[in-house]
This record gives C-alpha cells, structure tokens and sequence, in this order.
C-alpha cells in the first residue's frame, strides 16, 4: 500500500509540473489573459470580445449587425489588427431573450473570459445584463440600442454605454419635423410593449408638449405576438392624421401593410430601427411605402450620392471580401460595420498597455468621425455626456429609395 500510495503521489507531481510548465509555455493567441498587463481576454496577440444578438427568433433581422461587426473585425485583422493584437469576436444568439442574454453574458465573461461585451443586441437584453457587467467591472459598450437609460447616468452604470442615436433624441427629431411639416397633427401610436416602445414614445410625448401635436390613440403589442394587424386596424379607425410606428422589422412590415390595405392615409413615421428597405419596405412592397418617413445618422448604402464616397467604396469592397454571405447594400450591415469601426478606435486610443478602465476612458472621452456617418456627424463623448451620437436626419422612402431632408439635427440643442 505504501508503494502504491507514493507511486500515486509520484504521478500527481508530475501531472502539476507538466500543468506548469504548459502553463509558462502556452500561446495566448487563444484570448486569455497573461498579456496586455493581464487583463482578462488580452494577451500579446490578441483581444477576445463577445456579443449577444437575435440569430433567431422574432428580431432574427438584426443578426447580420454581428456579422458586419465580425467582417470588420476580420478586415482589421488583415492589416495587423490593433496595436499589435487582433481581435477575435465570439458570438451567441439569444433570439431575443433577455433570460437568455443574461445566460449568454454569464457564458462570455466567465467561460470565454472576453475582455469586453460589445454590441449585445436589445433595449431589454442590455437592461438584464447591465448589473451584471458592471458588479464584474466588464466593458458593455456601444450596445445596440437606442434606449435612454444607456447615457442618461455614467455614474450609475460606469461599465456600460450605448452608441446610436438614443430613442429620446429620436423621438426629438420626430416632433421637430412635424411641428413645420404638420403642426396640427393628430397622431396614432403604435409601440412595442417593453423598454423600447415606452422609451420612443414618452420621448415623442415629452418633445411635443406645448404644441398643437395631439396623440387621439395608441396600441401596444408583444413581440410573441404574431402579426400587429389588430391593433393597426384599431388606429386606422381613430382619425388620426399621423402614425408613429415604433416597431421591429417583422411588426413593422406587417403594420405598412396592413396601413395599404386598410384605406387609411396617414402620414407614416417609421422609427429607425425598422426602416430597412430590403428587410422591411421590399417584402411588402415598394408602392405601400411610398411617402413613409423615418430617420438616419448614416449613409444609405444604396443612395447614389454616396456612390464615389470613399468610405462607402471601401464598406463595400471589404465586406464582400469579408463577409461575403452579407449584403453591402443592407443598412443593418453598414451599421454593424460602423459601429465596429468605432470599437476599433476606442480600442487603438485605449493604448497598447491595454486594461478594462483604459477602454472606458477612452470610450467615455471620444471625438472622432466615423466614415459611414452622415456628414456633421461625430462619435464625441465627454465629462457628462453619455451618448456618442446624438444626431439623426430625416429621411423619406420615394420611388424605390430612402432621401434625405433638410438638415442634420442635433437633440442635445433641442
């Protein structure tokens, strides 16, 4: 017993010795930590970040946005990537779930050991994770969505921030365009029920207060639910001049054409998260969509002003050499790029000596363009100021295009 009993003792030293040593000898390529001053998911040669979308499931049309961010990423890569390391973005699908986004967060920060959360996917999602990456002291940054509560208190959620225009400075952008275009409007909403929904329209109820702007009806409806068209049927009989759309794109498809064949002929404001021309607008057909109105803070792939562009030449050119799979003329692609593009400069201005707290300074103190923005458009963040992007255009669908309207505006002024 005593042979065997130091025999068994001779192998387990032997099996830690090899555990060290393959420890000391490893290659970090693989995104642990051990390099970039040891933060979790940097080593010399690379930088591992994670992300949360809806692969599947009733919002399944913004999964290409990971997958334009990924052929970004892929695409920094084939020039060396960022100081020295290149990035490696590892994705989950959640199908639009916040349980499940938590489930994922906890799997990415945990198992994968990401450095970073980037661009998880959702108002309700990011709302579920946020407590979570911030006890953790784990980067959620530039996440997909506009919802306020992203920019309105860094002191609350240091750890977390958004990119896109939040839905307050939407809204805002919405209640300017009519007070000239329609000052007397009689407005019908439709809204998803959930952070989201209710974030968009207090905005727009916020911003039109003091002028003849009425809202006459509202309808509400959950994204399990599978078509809208009740509640569209509902508004169209209210005798509202206006429709304020604040849906996903499966609603908001559903919603245009249910406005088509109801007879109703209202002036249609489609928020910007579901005024996708290929997604939303073609499916149902270019002629019920004719006259909507919506919003952007990027360029349109497919608006020929753009077409010798050379930001837009080289969105073009590396996402079908790197994400070939994807369409360079969806605009859900070109805001998974941009946004990417942005992740990269916060990552090349966080320095090489690389750390959680560098990247949030950096992102928190930002003043940069971003080649697929609309002109006047920056990424600019500072002392007390939450939201990069706080600008948006109105833009309208005519013939078989989005165009723009007037000018930039900027919500922080209004």
């Amino acid at each position: 017993m005593r042979i065997k009993s130091r025999v068994q003792w001779l192998i387990a030293a032997l099996l830690a010795l090899a555990l060290i040593a393959a420890g000391c000898g490893r290659d970090d390529d693989d995104g642990g930590g051990g390099g970039g001053g040891g933060a979790p998911g940097v080593s010399d040669k690379s930088i591992k970040l994670g992300g949360s979308y809806p692969f599947s499931g009733p919002a399944s049309a913004y999964g290409t946005i990971g997958r334009a961010a990924k052929a970004h990423f892929d695409w920094v890569n084939s020039k060396g990537g960022v100081n020295g390391r290149k990035i490696q973005f590892v994705t989950l699908d959640d199908g639009y779930d916040p349980a499940r986004a938590v489930s994922n967060a906890r799997r990415l920060v945990t198992q994968e050991k990401v450095f970073a959360l980037f661009n998880t996917l959702g108002t309700a999602n990011n709302l579920a994770i946020w407590d979570y990456t911030n006890q953790q002291k784990v980067p959620q940054v530039y996440v997909a969505t506009g919802a306020s509560e992203f920019g309105e208190d860094p002191d609350k959620h240091p750890f977390t921030i958004g990119w896109q225009p939040d839905y307050v400075s939407e809204a805002k952008t919405y209640a300017e365009f009519l007070k000239k275009e329609k000052p007397d409007a009689k407005v019908a909403v439709l809204y998803q029920n959930d952070s989201f929904g209710k974030n968009l329209t207090g905005g727009f109820e916020d911003a039109i207060k003091g002028s003849n702007i009425k809202i006459v009806a509202r309808e509400s409806y959950e994204v399990t639910d599978p078509t809208v068209a009740p509640q569209v049927t509902k508004l169209a009989d209210s005798g509202a001049d206006t429709f304020l759309d604040v849906t996903t794109p499966k609603p908001g498809a559903q919603a245009i054409g249910t406005v088509a064949k109801s007879g109703w002929k209202p002036l249609h404001i489609l928020n910007n998260v579901a005024a996708s021309k290929t997604l939303v607008l073609k499916p149902v057909g270019f002629e019920a969509a004719q006259g909507i109105v919506s919003t952007t803070y990027f360029k349109d792939p497919e608006d020929p002003q753009w077409a010798n562009d050379p930001a837009m030449k080289e969105y073009k050119t590396q996402l079908k050499k790197f994400g070939p799979k994807l369409n360079p003329n969806e605009p859900f692609n070109a805001y998974g790029w941009a946004a990417a593009a942005t992740m990269v400069k916060a990552l090349q201005q966080a320095g090489g000596d690389l750390d959680r707290d560098k990247l949030m300074n950096s992102v928190r103190n930002m003043d940069t363009e971003i080649g697929l923005l609309l002109p006047g458009i920056r990424i600019k963040t500072g002392q007390g100021d939450g939201y990069p992007i706080q600008s948006n255009q109105i833009m309208r669908f005519e013939d078989e295009n989005w165009k723009l309207e007037g000018q930039v505006i900027n919500a922080a002024e209004k």
